[in-house]
């Protein structure tokens, strides 16, 4: 793993990649894009973010790499998204999550090099070595309500599914759900979500699928939930373990939600690990220190650390980080503690209120390391 900076301060742009490689195999980069605020309005901070995704390609490190996806984080998506410049050759996620440096908009950019990569609708298709990777982003719906928009935005991504010949229980691996209005929209989700997870195969007794259920307003007023996922063909079942680091967190059911706390994906050169959305939470279900975000933090930390440590890795292979805050002001605090003990990897800390009201943090995260196993290279 390595971890590089690109700052240009002309345009007032600094750029947090990470790169891994195995010997004659597939790169990836995991890139973390920052804009100087400098009082401008958004079109100016979008513009020199645009220029300073330009000049990525003319990086060494990532001559020859293609963008899988972006997700941009905006501060007011609705009025920024017919700002934004149309993207033709990757599938795009725009979410309003402020970023909380002081900024109107950051980006997260997952790219390769020695794939084919290929865009079909909302749909980035990336092929190599027999595996076909499915990056979906921006399904929205604009029924009267979270419950019925989140059956319609998972019966959306259903059949997009069926044109790989993929299903939800066989194939996806992990979602986002982003949610206007968390603190009374969420149950509908997670109502809808359950019963149509029994209805595609998805129980106690089988698995469920990694996840971000998080406050986020997509581009639509209208749009109360907002599903991203990611998904692939070609695989064996036995690559696909889920992580439950049972000493520190329980099973999501027994509170009622429906998803895996992690997931690995094994391959014959490397391994993934994709963290789901994790916060300041028991083995018993229970929030942990409610009300002190330097515990809460310390705690997430921990939880985050016994799921990685279950699929043999660490906080030095993690290659990117999203961090949701609820209270803007504790964003120095957070900041600090981030830069403390992770100084290096790519990371973006957002304002987005997590599912339940006594959680003030909360992240996600991707982790990769070197393997020799049976399976095909990746």
């Amino acid at each position: 793993m390595m971890y590089t900076n690109h700052i240009w301060d002309k345009i007032g742009v600094k750029a947090e990649i990470s790169s891994f490689e195995t010997e004659g195999g597939v790169a990836e980069f995991h890139v973390m894009m920052h804009v100087e605020a400098r009082g401008e309005q958004f079109a100016g901070q979008i513009a020199r973010l645009y220029e300073a995704e330009d000049i990525l390609a003319e990086i060494e490190e990532l001559k020859g790499a293609d963008c899988v996806f972006k997700r941009y984080f905006l501060s007011d998506a609705t009025n920024q998204q017919p700002l934004m410049r149309k993207e033709e050759k990757c599938t795009v996620s725009l979410i309003q999550q402020p970023p909380l440096d002081g900024s109107k908009v950051a980006v997260w950019l997952y790219m390769q090099r020695g794939t084919e990569v290929s865009l079909d609708g909302c749909t980035s298709v990336v092929r190599h070595n027999g595996y076909e990777h499915l990056w979906t982003m921006g399904i929205c719906d604009t029924q009267n309500t979270s419950y019925m928009q989140t059956w319609q935005t998972l019966f959306q991504y259903i059949d997009i599914l069926k044109k790989y010949d993929a299903t939800l229980e066989a194939n996806c691996i992990r979602t986002w759900f982003y949610v206007r209005d968390v603190d009374t929209q969420y149950g509908g989700l997670v109502k809808a979500r359950r019963e149509c997870f029994i209805e595609q195969g998805l129980t106690p007794d089988t698995h469920y699928i990694s996840s971000t259920g998080i406050g986020g307003n997509p581009v639509d007023p209208k749009a109360l939930v907002q599903l991203g996922a990611y998904a692939m063909t070609g695989f064996d079942p036995k690559q696909q373990r889920y992580l439950y680091a049972l000493t520190h967190l329980n099973h999501t059911i027994e509170y009622g939600v429906t998803f895996e706390r992690g997931t690995l994906m094994e391959y014959g050169d490397r391994g993934h690990i994709y963290i789901s959305g994790t916060a300041s939470i028991n083995n018993k279900g229970e929030v942990m220190h409610v009300g002190d975000i330097v515990k809460q933090t310390q705690r997430m930390w921990e939880n985050v650390t016994e799921l990685l440590k279950e699929g043999g890795m660490t906080f030095d292979d993690v290659m990117q980080i999203v961090v949701y805050l609820r209270d803007n002001a504790d964003y120095d605090i957070v900041k600090k503690m981030f830069d403390a003990k992770l100084p290096n990897i790519p990371a973006v800390i957002t304002l987005a209120p997590v599912c339940r009201p006594t959680w003030l943090i909360e992240m996600e995260c991707v982790a990769v390391d070197k393997r020799n196993t049976e399976f095909r290279n990746f």
